[in-house]
């Protein structure tokens, strides 16, 4: 895990495939929280330092994350989630019809953990995903995703639902056989400073798996 900036009052950092936000399980040591949370410690069994978790990528997603070194920070960070710009990169299985759009749809979660689109909005959190398409081969297609809410699974389920799931989705793409990875990166975020109000944006590398996909981009 890559530290992309650290001042006193939080991290941004760059979360690999494969790990865990924040653990699920006690016996889950290697999070993206606690490498964090002991790098603040220094080697100190005694401290009590930990870092607060903002806002969370899922095991199998890369990118870009916000930890706080306080509550307060966390809470402030939190507050104004809303005027953040996320902006994700994705490799899609087909080409898309429509080059440019913006996904709408309502997201419920059922005791399996699968999340899926309801018709009722009664039933489901109001989820909406703008995309642009950048690149194509002839299976594929890479898209820029500029995630207006922030739902659990949302770019996975979506794009599912519409015929087009993440290439490597074991999840919800219907044992896809590509297995390097998930094609699912965070790749920029822009948000106000909790403190300083000062706008910082950070950007990621593009992983190589996305190059070795789209060659050329």
């Amino acid at each position: 895990m890559e530290i992309l900036h650290e001042d006193r009052d939080l991290f941004v950092v760059c979360k690999a495939v494969g790990v865990l936000s924040t653990g699920t399980r006690k016996n889950e040591a290697f999070t993206a929280e606690n490498v964090l949370s002991n790098y603040l410690r220094k080697g100190c069994a005694r401290s009590t330092k930990h870092v607060y978790l903002v806002h969370r990528l899922d095991r199998e997603t890369s990118g870009v994350m916000l930890f706080a070194k306080s509550e307060e920070a966390q809470q402030r960070l939190k507050d104004n989630w809303s005027k953040n710009e996320k902006t994700y990169y994705a490799a899609l299985r087909g080409n898309l019809k429509e080059k440019k759009g913006t996904l709408t749809s309502y997201l419920a979660e059922d005791e399996d953990l699968f999340v899926y689109s309801v018709k009722d909005p009664s039933q489901g959190k109001l989820s909406q995903t703008a995309y642009e398409v950048i690149a194509e081969n002839p299976t594929m297609s890479l898209v820029k995703i500029n995630l207006l809410t922030g739902r659990k699974n949302q770019i996975r389920v979506q794009f599912a639902e519409i015929g087009h799931p993440v290439v490597g989705d074991q999840k919800y793409g219907c044992n896809d056989p590509f297995r390097d990875r998930l094609c699912l990166h965070a790749k920029t975020i822009a948000f106000d400073h909790p403190y300083s109000g000062k706008r910082l944006t950070f950007d990621t590398q593009l992983p190589q798996t996305f190059l070795w996909l789209f060659p050329g981009f």
